[in-house]
């Protein structure tokens, strides 16, 4: 009987055999790579993906599916299935066990991506790379830069923490249902060395939020209870800026200024 797919927990099922290649293609697992599978769903990439791999770990939230995945009774001894929270799970605790970074693939559902996107980087030291399956919108946020439309908080944080390179489009006809919107593949790769300092971790994450809350104000107004008269201009930084005109090292200057005593 063939899985129905969950509202509650976002099930958009790819089941296009073109689609599935190209990720794979994508990915060009090796024999020995340390890859998890996020939301393996009914398991239509999982398969491809255990034709090539020694061992594949795949975590999921749905019972059922958790059942039908360790029923692949082919697959004993290569396929390890974790019954759990995506949003919760220790990815840093399975690369120790694992003896290495984990290379992670997933088809994720739109309304946690962003959650688990900053789940899964604060534990960058354990993540070789990613490809995720995510709506086309947020992708194109994921990869915007400064001046452009999309170009935001997702945009700077993930900036700090690893390169976005887009793939590939994917229609809604790839999937079961057929959602209402297009989706798009993105690697993501942690960088080993930040490219811009920011200080503290928190104070960073606080002024690209509060900035891009007021992105119609200028920056003086954005981030008035954040900073003292006249520290933007002695940064060099134009206090009459719009919060998307700035490059995310100007965000990362700013809150190593604020990680200064006195400030």
């Amino acid at each position: 009987m063939q899985h129905q797919p969950r509202k509650r927990f976002g099930q958009n099922f790819l089941h296009d055999p073109a689609v599935i290649a190209r990720i794979v293609a994508a990915v060009n697992p090796a024999a020995d790579d340390r890859v998890v599978e996020i939301g393996p769903g009914p398991g239509t990439l999982t398969e491809p993906l255990l034709a090539t791999l020694e061992r594949l770990d795949v975590i999921e939230i749905d019972r059922d599916l958790v059942a039908n995945l360790e029923a692949m009774s082919q697959y004993a001894g290569k396929l390890q299935v974790h019954s759990a929270d995506a949003l919760r799970f220790d990815f840093a605790a399975l690369a120790e066990e694992r003896g290495g970074p984990l290379r992670l693939i997933g088809n994720l559902p739109y309304n946690i991506s962003t959650p688990l996107l900053f789940h899964v980087l604060s534990q960058s030291e354990a993540i070789h790379d990613m490809h995720f399956m995510l709506q086309k919108e947020v992708v194109e946020r994921m990869a915007a830069g400064p001046g452009n439309r999309t170009y935001g908080r997702l945009s700077v944080m993930l900036a700090w923490r690893c390169s976005v390179s887009p793939l590939f489009g994917v229609g809604p006809g790839a999937f079961r249902p057929s959602p209402k919107v297009s989706s798009a593949v993105v690697r993501l790769i942690p960088h080993t060395t930040p490219p811009f300092e920011v200080g503290s971790p928190r104070l960073f994450g606080e002024v690209v939020t509060r900035a891009f809350s007021y992105r119609r104000k200028t920056l003086r107004n954005a981030l008035k209870d954040m900073l003292s008269p006249g520290l933007l201009e002695t940064l060099d930084i134009d206090p009459s800026a719009r919060p998307e005109t700035l490059a995310p090292a100007d965000y990362g200057t700013i809150s190593r200024a604020l990680s200064q005593p006195g400030q």
